[in-house]
C-alpha cells in the first residue's frame, strides 16, 4: 500500500465497494491486499459464525494476482481498461452455496450433495467473474434453501454478527452473516421466501429481491421454481447496486436499469409511499414498529408524500402461496430421485415440509396460482399511485438460535410464520422488494425496512432507499467482532 486512508477500523474490510474501487484504482491497494484482508476475516472470525462452508483462498489469490497484472496493463491503454472499469473489478465477494461453481463444491446445505462439484458455473457466477469479483468462498445455508433461520443440521447453525447466540436468518444467512461482519464485501443470496430480505433484515445489511426472472437461477439448485430469484446481499444499497448490475439480465423496453454510477445523481426529490392498511402491520413487535415509523416521518422530511393504500386479496395469500412453494418443492426433489428415497439424509424440518408438499392437491395448487394473479393485480393497482410500499422487513428482529416461538404483543407465533409473512406476498407476485438497515433495538439488534416497487422498477427502488440511507448513520454501524 502507498497511502490513503484505511476505515477507521485501521483495516479495508468496511470500505464500501465504491470507496475500494477508487483505490484500486488509484494504486492505494491492491487486488491482494483486499483479499488478503478478506481472508484473514474469513480464518479468524468463520469459527464462531459459521457463514461458509467451502472457502477458496488460493483461488482468491490468484485471481488477485491476475486483477493487479491487469490493473498493470490498463495504465498503458490497453483493452484492458475496459474490463477494470467493472465497479466490482478486484472486489472480494462470496456465492451462496446453491450456486453452481465449476470445479467447487456445491452442496445447497445439503448431505445429498455434500460432494457435488459441477462442471459449471451458474449463470451469476459466470457474469460476476466477467465483472472482475474475486471468489473467496461459497456461503452456509438453510437446507435446500427451505427455511429461515440457517440452523443447519449438516453443517452447523449460522451465527449472527451482531449477537453469536441469534440467527442471522435464513435461508442466505452465511451470506448475510458473511457481508455484516466485513469477511467479503458483498455475496449472493436466493429469495423464495424472503430468503435475501431476511438475513440482511437480522444482520443489519441491504438485501434486494429483484423483479422475477430479472436475474437468472440457471444452474442455482432451485426450491419453488415460479417463487425463486436471485439476487445480491451488501452492506450499502450502492453496493447491491454495483452487484445487480453486474447480475441481471436484459431489462424490457421502456424499463430503465439501474446504474451504479448515476445512482447518487437519481436520488428524487419527491417520492409517493405507500403504507398498507392490510396485512403488514399485523403482529409487528413495538420496537420494530417505532423504527418503521421514524423511517417514515424522516422520508416525509425528504419529500415523500405517504399515503394510505390497500391490498385488498394478500391477508388471503399465506396459505396458497405457501401451497405452491410445497408443491414445486416436493417436485423437484422427487425428479432428482432425492425425496422419498434418500429421506433420511434430510433434516427433519426438510424431509417434514417435503411430505407436506407431497400431499398438495392439485386443485390447491392452482388455486394458488389464482390468488398469485389477484394479489399481483392489487399491487400494481397500488403502484399507479405510489413508487414504493414501505413496510417491516421482518416483524422481530433476529430471535435465538433454537427458539421456535416468539411473542408479539402478547400473541405467540412460530418464528418461521414470523419471519416469512412480511416477505412472501413479493414472491408470490414477482415484484421487486428489498430490506435496508432503519434502526437498532435497546439490545443492538438491527430493524429492517422493506421497499416494494412495481416490475423492472429497480432503479427508482434503490434511489428511493439512497435517499433514506444518505439522511441516516445507520450505514456507518458495524458488528463488534
Amino acid at each position: 500500500m502507498s497511502g490513503g486512508a484505511w476505515h477507521a477500523e485501521g483495516e479495508p474490510a468496511f470500505l464500501s465497494i465504491e470507496e475500494a474501487g477508487r483505490m484500486l484504482r488509484r494504486r492505494e491497494i491492491s487486488p491482494a491486499e483486499l483479499a488478503e484482508a478478506a481472508l484473514a476475516r474469513i480464518e479468524r472470525l468463520n469459527p464462531e459464525i459459521n457463514a461458509f462452508l467451502t472457502v477458496v483462498a488460493e483461488r482468491a489469490r490468484r485471481q488477485a494476482r491476475l486483477a493487479e497484472r491487469e490493473f498493470g496493463r490498463a495504465r498503458g491503454g490497453s483493452a484492458a481498461a475496459g474490463r477494470i472499469a467493472s465497479p466490482l473489478f478486484g472486489i472480494p465477494i462470496a456465492l451462496k452455496d446453491n450456486y453452481w461453481t465449476r470445479g467447487i463444491r456445491t452442496t445447497a446445505g445439503s448431505r445429498i450433495l455434500a460432494d457435488f462439484i459441477p462442471d459449471k458455473d451458474s449463470d451469476v457466477a459466470e457474469k460476476l467473474a466477467q465483472a472482475g469479483a474475486i471468489l473467496v468462498g461459497k456461503t452456509n445455508m438453510h437446507e435446500f434453501a427451505y427455511g429461515i433461520t440457517n440452523e443447519n443440521p449438516h453443517y452447523g447453525a449460522v451465527h449472527n454478527p451482531w449477537a453469536l447466540e441469534r440467527t442471522s436468518g435464513g435461508s442466505s444467512g452465511g451470506s448475510g452473516a458473511a457481508v455484516a461482519a466485513g469477511m467479503c464485501f458483498a455475496a449472493t443470496g436466493t429469495d423464495t421466501g424472503g430468503s435475501i430480505r431476511i438475513p440482511a433484515s437480522l444482520c443489519g445489511i441491504v438485501g434486494l429481491k429483484p423483479t422475477y426472472g430479472l436475474v437468472s437461477v440457471n444452474r442455482v439448485i432451485p426450491l419453488a421454481e415460479t417463487m425463486d430469484h436471485a439476487g445480491p446481499l451488501a452492506r450499502s444499497v450502492s453496493d447491491v447496486c454495483a452487484m445487480f448490475q453486474a447480475m441481471a439480465g436484459k431489462y424490457p423496453e421502456g424499463a430503465r436499469a439501474p446504474d451504479f454510477r448515476r445512482l447518487r445523481k437519481d436520488r428524487p426529490r419527491r417520492m409517493r409511499l405507500g403504507w398498507p392498511r392490510e396485512y403488514f402491520f399485523e403482529r409487528v413487535d413495538a420496537e420494530v414498529l417505532q423504527a418503521i415509523q421514524a423511517a417514515a416521518k424522516l422520508y416525509e422530511s425528504l419529500g415523500a408524500r405517504i399515503e394510505e393504500v390497500r391490498l385488498p386479496h394478500v391477508t388471503e395469500s399465506a396459505d396458497p402461496s405457501t401451497n405452491i412453494a410445497l408443491a414445486e418443492a416436493a417436485r423437484y426433489h422427487e425428479s432428482q430421485g432425492f425425496f422419498p428415497a434418500r429421506a433420511a439424509d434430510y433434516g427433519k424440518d426438510v424431509s417434514s415440509r417435503l411430505e407436506m408438499g407431497a400431499q398438495v392437491r392439485a386443485v390447491d395448487y392452482l388455486g394458488g396460482l389464482e390468488m398469485k394473479r389477484k394479489v399481483e393485480q392489487d399491487f400494481d393497482d397500488v403502484f399507479e399511485r405510489v413508487d414504493a410500499i414501505l413496510a417491516p422487513a421482518t416483524p422481530i428482529t433476529a430471535p435465538r438460535i433454537g427458539e421456535h416461538e416468539v411473542k408479539i404483543g402478547g400473541e405467540k407465533e412460530t418464528v418461521r410464520s414470523a419471519l416469512v409473512r412480511m416477505n412472501r406476498p413479493a414472491n408470490l407476485t414477482g415484484h421487486p422488494a428489498l430490506s435496508i438497515p432503519c434502526g437498532y433495538t435497546r439490545e443492538k439488534l438491527p430493524v429492517g425496512l422493506q421497499l416494494i416497487g412495481p416490475r423492472y422498477g429497480e432503479a427508482r427502488l434503490l434511489a428511493i432507499a439512497l435517499a433514506y440511507e444518505d439522511a441516516t448513520e445507520w450505514l456507518k454501524r458495524h458488528p463488534a467482532l
